[in-house]
């Protein structure tokens, strides 16, 4: 008996210290080829040190989802497991908004005023077509502070697979994004250019908007430079990136020279020009014709130096957006969507964090781009399809082109560089030349920096409606939400980012998912295979096994 309860007492001791080493010693393992299920280094230094709740509301839930979000919901709650096991004042629960059917159309309006918009979805399922509505969003709240979180990666042309396939890719990316924003005190500072008749303020006053969420935002002016040139170049050098946007007006020399020094300083920059003069609007009059002009902004020698050159080109490709017009007369026009092909929309086959799972970009009139041999690393990051042409300057543009067939043989240029990432030491574009003013310190040669030039200035134009800019990308006649914000802030994020959170969006995960119409036709073979096959070998099981029984035991 003492015996007995010694053995009993000494199993009991032993649970306990097992279960208190296994929650000392816990430990998650992810089995996963493509590692999915690990957090990114960055991801985790976000919010390693998070000492008060970030609060998430989910609102990807409902029942009648079609299966293929049902696999983004999964992979959200797994991902946000992750993020809780990491740090447990990650805090999250899902909410069905559309579960109170008498409060529906009132939830559906209030989360839609915060800027939640709905999605409706196409379901087939089962052979069977049905609707549904889902909110693909979450609120993440702390220390009073809350931020949108999107969870649907959209992409022009993509079925719903291919939708959730690029949402699941972004989703680790778009909770770091919103928890950095949410911990991380600004600290970097942007000079938006100004002085050489840029885009007016309210032409880019989207992406501003979206840039001051992350970075402080000032504009600068080079026009002082006549007069204190020095000044100047102290001044701008304050600054982590300066930004130009579409500047009409040429670069004096001294001005090129604070440019050309900020960038040797380390400085980096976003460059958006035009070496064509070219504007969508100025078609819109009664003859619906301009002149495309060679627009000279003095830089030909500045780019040239660092390893680009823009030329007076247009490029004009098959693959672009349309333009919209009203077509007929008087009360029996009608606005039309027609093939318009200086509107390229622009990809890369790159696997780069700027251009990784990004929507096709918009350009307007964009220009050609050369890469010329030097020191400095060149990534192409953005370019046109294949069916593509050049067109020279001075050239007329006209919009009764829509209504002329296009020869797809005249388009035989292939991909045209339209945006080109710089890494590295860079050259001095005055080094061995007489210099406008005299520097007190000048340097012929960079620190290591980054610069990005994009070959049309329109990329970072948003429309403007009744006095209010519209969202960048936006095209409020075809519904379509192009990738430009997107593209620009990665390339500001991949100049200026120190704590790594661009890269996690090289993180690739493949989703497999089952074939629905597949599941339709083969439903009624599978259920009797899974009913009838098993009910089968038990049937011969227990035949066999009595004959066994009668021959063994018949005497």
């Amino acid at each position: 008996m003492n015996k007995t309860i010694k053995h009993i007492a000494i199993i009991l001791v032993g649970l306990v210290l097992i279960n208190s080493i296994s929650q000392n010693l816990y430990k998650r393992f992810d089995l996963t080829a493509d590692k999915r299920y690990t957090l990114s280094e960055s991801a985790v230094n976000i919010i390693e040190d998070l000492d008060s709740p970030i609060v998430i509301d989910v609102f990807l839930e409902g029942e009648d989802f079609p299966s293929e979000f049902r696999r983004l919901q999964n992979e959200t709650r797994q991902l946000l497991e992750e993020f809780s096991a990491e740090n447990k004042n990650i805090v999250f629960s899902f909410i069905n908004p559309l579960e109170d059917a008498s409060n529906r159309e009132r939830n559906i309006q209030q989360l839609t005023e915060r800027g939640l918009t709905p999605m409706q979805l196409s379901v087939q399922e089962h052979g069977k077509s049905s609707n549904a509505v889902i909110f693909p969003w979450a609120l993440a709240s702390y220390k009073e502070q809350t931020v949108i979180i999107p969870l649907v990666k959209n992409k022009i042309g993509a079925s719903q697979q291919e939708l959730v396939s690029n949402s699941v890719q972004h989703l680790e990316y778009a909770f770091a994004d919103g928890f950095s924003k949410l911990i991380n005190p600004k600290s970097k500072k942007i000079a938006i250019l100004k002085g050489n008749r840029q885009l007016e303020d309210i032409y880019i006053a989207d992406f501003v908007k979206k840039l001051g969420a992350y970075y402080y935002i000032a504009p600068f002016t080079l026009d002082s430079v006549s007069n204190n040139p020095q000044k100047v170049l102290r001044d701008i050098s304050n600054f982590d990136l300066i930004i130009s946007a579409k500047p009409t007006e040429a670069f004096s020399e001294a001005e090129k020279l604070v440019l050309d020094q900020y960038t040797m300083q380390g400085g980096k920059s976003l460059w958006m020009i035009d070496a064509v003069a070219m504007e969508k609007d100025s078609l819109y009059n009664a003859n619906g014709m301009n002149v495309a002009i060679q627009r000279d902004l003095n830089l030909t020698d500045f780019f040239f130096k660092y390893g680009v050159r823009v030329n007076p080109s247009i490029v004009s490709t098959l693959y672009s957006a349309p333009i919209t017009l009203a077509m007929g007369e008087g009360s029996q026009a009608q606005f039309q969507h027609l093939q318009w092909p200086y509107s390229p929309l622009a990809g890369s086959n790159k696997n780069h964090p700027i251009v990784n799972n990004l929507n096709l970009v918009k350009f307007d009139f964009a220009n050609q781009m050369d890469t010329l041999k030097n020191a400095v690393k060149k990534t192409i990051l953005l370019e046109s399809a294949p069916l593509s042409k050049l067109e020279g300057t001075p050239r007329e543009i006209n919009l009764e082109l829509v209504t002329k067939p296009q020869d797809p043989q005249s388009f035989n240029k292939g991909n045209q560089t339209l945006g080109v990432l710089l890494e590295g030491t860079f050259p001095s574009a005055y080094a061995n030349r007489i210099k406008p003013f005299k520097l007190a310190q000048g340097l012929d040669k960079s620190v290591p920096t980054k610069m990005i030039v994009i070959a049309d200035g329109d990329i970072i134009k948003n429309d403007v409606l009744r006095g209010k800019p519209q969202e960048l990308g936006f095209d409020r006649w075809t519904g379509q939400v192009y990738g430009n914000k997107e593209f620009l802030l990665n390339a500001v994020n991949y100049l200026l980012d120190d704590n790594g959170l661009i890269n996690i969006r090289s993180k690739e995960i493949a989703i497999a998912f089952l074939n629905q119409q597949k599941i339709a036709d083969e439903k009624t073979k599978w259920q009797l295979i899974n009913i009838l096959l098993p009910l089968l070998l038990l049937a011969i099981f227990g035949f066999t096994f009595n004959s066994f029984r009668k021959k063994k035991y018949a005497a």
